[in-house]
């Protein structure tokens, strides 16, 4: 079995009949031609036509963590409708038009085949599945309820990347604009000024300060314009290798991101519903409580919070309440503790996680829309400032020759 394993395999499209001469056709996982053709015949299909899909597969995008959410809730959903699991790989396969995830789905369905459970197929590929996802799947095997294991496994990623979008659009928004602006005002220096100052030399007259000023600038990002851009080129390719490599950085920043104004709040309050939300999704699948805080931990999205709660995991491990342990990070509001604390007393801890949760996301998604109603004019004023501040140096000269004549 090892040795089957390790053979390479490739993604290949069949097409044959059924034992009552029915025409069919399908995809499979296989190390080659004949091996497809051996599987399909132990199957009671003889196989007419077999091509190697490979090319479809290299120019296939990569596969994101919506498309793992929404394979979570396909397989979800077709359990409980008591479809066989290796169908249901059929169908999610099939009708998957990326042709990665495709991929990766047929990938599963050859491992539970050969006799692999499911929680040791997805854990052959850690980049998509994470320890999460495997030990909820893996307690749903034992516990024999995997279907409702999988259900809270499909809300779980859906509501994280429902999470995820709002950060991404608090983000993204502010981020896009001033980067419009910065492109904008370099076209305006180097294209657009130099033409002014041609005009400018025939006046004869000194120049207002502040538009002689915005000549200088000109003239600097004209003779230095490739050095400056080749060292914000290669500041921002260290700031990327580093920020992935470096944890102390990473530390540093996500500590920063905290405490910054407007985005900072919005963020700490992401992390708590994240926290929450995989402390309740785990505790509610019966997966004892230091076990689960490890898993909550890489799913907080920031390290500050993420090496708290490793804290709290061991301060827990020696028995103390969770209550105590979140109070003492001092990254909890008063409100969140609270509400652990009556969980842990009525034993009734997932739920009330996923009432701070839910409480917090539908904070972040208001906290998003209010900060994008205050962000806009503020980047009005910006683009106002940067663009209308060179037009008016430019004009200054301009309007001080009329009042001259």
């Amino acid at each position: 079995m090892a040795q089957v394993a390790s053979t390479q395999q490739f993604p290949f499209v069949w097409e044959g009949t059924d034992k009552k001469g029915k025409k069919i056709k399908g995809k499979m996982l296989a190390a080659s031609e004949a091996a497809v053709k051996a599987d399909l015949r132990r199957q009671g299909v003889l196989a007419r036509r077999v091509r190697k899909e490979a090319q479809l597969f290299k120019s296939g995008k990569k596969v994101t963590s919506e498309d793992i959410a929404l394979f979570a809730r396909q397989l979800a959903t077709m359990l409980q409708a008591g479809i066989p699991m290796v169908q249901c790989f059929d169908i999610i396969g099939n009708g998957h038009e990326k042709p990665s995830m495709q991929k990766l789905v047929l990938a599963i369905k050859a491992d539970v085949e050969a006799g692999t459970t499911l929680h040791e197929a997805l854990a052959k590929h850690p980049l998509y599945f994470d320890d999460l996802f495997v030990n909820l799947v893996e307690a749903g095997e034992h516990a024999g309820a995997l279907e409702t294991l999988l259900d809270k496994v499909a809300t779980y990623k859906e509501k994280t990347e429902a999470l995820k979008k709002k950060i991404k659009k608090a983000l993204f928004y502010p981020t896009a604009v001033l980067v419009v602006a910065v492109i904008v005002t370099i076209i305006l220096l180097i294209f657009v000024i130099p033409q002014f100052e041609d005009l400018f030399k025939g006046f004869g007259a000194d120049l207002p300060a502040f538009t002689q000023m915005v000549i200088d600038l000109s003239r600097f990002v004209q003779d230095q314009g490739w050095w400056l851009a080749l060292i914000a080129g290669g500041g921002g390719y260290a700031f990327f290798y580093f920020k992935k490599r470096s944890r102390p950085m990473r530390r540093a920043l996500d500590r920063m991101m905290l405490k910054a104004p407007v985005v900072g709040p919005i963020l700490v309050k992401a992390a708590i519903a994240r926290y929450a939300r995989t402390l309740s999704t785990m505790f509610a699948a019966g997966v004892p409580l230091v076990e689960a805080l490890t898993s909550v931990a890489g799913a907080t999205g920031n390290i500050v919070f993420e090496e708290a709660t490793l804290r709290i995991r061991d301060e827990v491990s020696t028995g103390m309440r969770l209550q105590r342990c979140m109070e003492s990070t001092g990254l909890f509001p008063n409100m969140v503790i609270q509400m652990i604390a009556v969980g842990e007393e009525s034993g009734s801890l997932d739920q009330m996680a996923a009432k701070v949760a839910d409480f917090y996301e539908a904070d972040v998604d208001a906290a998003v829309d209010a900060m994008s109603s205050l962000l806009e004019p503020l980047i009005m004023a910006i683009l106002g400032v940067l663009v209308g501040g060179m037009v008016i140096a430019m004009y200054l000269p301009i309007f001080k020759l009329g009042a001259v004549v």
